[in-house]
């Protein structure tokens, strides 16, 4: 009879382990590879099909509205129901919004596309990071660190793809067919892995295996608890200087700065670039410092540098204040994201699904930046993203004081 070795079984299950957070880090990159090129996209995007800034509003904020009404329910389910089978199917239809994409000839079917996409990525890229959470409830902050060097290699994979493409004479609708493939590819990869089994259930003290009524008491329950309200309103105001700023950065350039559609290229890959290097730097640095003494500090910075990028002229002194910008703020999203899953441990599903909720507030953000931007002038909508650096020095508590399961009763 075949007999295995404690140390050959620890092996394999450590083989396991490591390559299944490598699968779920690889979700990651192929989200924000596609969400890098996106946003690099949109002057090509905008001329292609003619667009407004409140047209362009509108496809960044509605379909995550729409996306933020169904996610909170996929969450839920992810901690009492099937998680792999939630995952695989968001996979599949992540998979077809890309494909559709490809194919969009119109402002409706490209809303289309993003409407399905939205959701599709918060059951396949959302619980993926929850799963992550759940392999080591102990290291949240290093872990989203992780998760974050990830994504911000997918972005500058993604915007260099596309800077490739249209140098070859490639069109955007190609990035997304290329992007089609390659979310089959790692969808093939992911049905291959069993994910954990809920983490709510493990955590009950009830005999009977919780249900999705259970899920949403204790979800509304946690969503009531002041410390969790306040990582989840931070990370809100904290990604206008993240994902908004992003979304905005090539039409400022072009529009605002008046430089070409490549220039303001260059300025976005090295942007996300230098969130690159910074997320990079965060892995090591969070080992040794603590995270909330860190974004105070780069809060701080950031309430300086950002008025003197809107204030000061040319193209270079602008992209040298914007990359310190982006270097300093790498680590906000992995370590107030970190906050919140300590703040709710055993329930990782649903934090996805409050911060869905939170998340309708963020979504309208970019469209009152483009309804601003089309009364007035886009350099006048972009002070609004001063809130960030400002509201983080305000809400930043001294000490964590994490939420217990115990004060979370059904």
């Amino acid at each position: 009879m075949l007999t295995i070795s404690f140390p050959q079984m620890a092996r394999r299950r450590l083989r396991h382990a490591l390559s299944f957070v490598s699968i779920l880090l690889l979700v990651e990159f192929l989200d924000e590879f596609v969400f890098g090129a996106r946003e690099a996209a949109w002057p090509l995007v905008r001329h292609d099909l003619q667009l407004t800034y409140e047209q362009i509003g509108l496809l960044l904020s509605l379909p995550s509205v729409i996306g933020y009404f169904i996610e909170p329910l996929i969450g839920i389910l992810g901690d009492v129901w099937q998680r792999r089978l939630l995952i695989i199917g968001g996979a599949l239809l992540f998979t077809l919004a890309l494909a559709l994409m490809a194919v969009s000839q119109s402002l409706l079917a490209l809303l289309l596309a993003f409407t399905l996409f939205s959701p599709a990525s918060g059951a396949f890229v959302g619980l993926s990071q929850s799963s992550l959470m759940d392999t080591d409830p102990a290291r949240h902050e290093q872990n989203m660190a992780r998760w974050t060097f990830s994504g911000a290699v997918g972005v500058v994979t993604g915007a260099a793809l596309l800077g490739l493409l249209t140098a070859l004479g490639g069109t955007w609708r190609q990035f997304y067919a290329l992007a089609t493939v390659f979310a089959l590819l790692v969808t093939l990869i992911v049905r291959r892995f069993s994910f954990p089994a809920a983490s709510l259930s493990e955590t009950e003290s009830d005999d009977a295996e919780p249900g999705l009524i259970d899920g949403l008491r204790l979800g509304w329950r946690a969503l009531r608890q002041k410390e969790v309200l306040r990582w989840l309103v931070l990370l809100e105001f904290a990604n206008l200087l993240g994902d908004v700023l992003y979304g905005y950065l090539a039409l400022y350039f072009v529009d605002v700065v008046r430089v070409s559609e490549m220039e303001a290229g260059t300025a976005v890959a090295l942007w996300t670039a230098v969130g690159l290097i910074g997320s990079l730097l965060m892995i090591p640095l969070l080992e040794r410092v603590r995270g909330l003494r860190y974004i105070r500090i780069s809060a701080a910075l950031e309430l300086l540098l950002f008025p003197a990028f809107l204030l000061i002229p040319g193209f270079v002194p602008k992209l040298i204040v914007l990359l310190l910008i982006g270097l300093l703020n790498a680590g906000w999203y992995s370590i107030l994201m970190g906050q919140l899953y300590s703040a709710m441990p055993g329930q990782s599903g649903t934090v996805m699904a409050i911060s869905s909720l939170t998340g309708l507030f963020g979504s309208a953000l970019p469209f009152a930046i483009g309804l601003i931007a089309d009364r007035f002038d886009l350099n006048v909508a972009m002070m609004l993203l001063i809130l960030a650096p400002l509201l983080l020095l305000i809400g930043l508590p001294r000490r964590t004081i994490p939420v217990a399961r115990r004060n979370l009763p059904i």
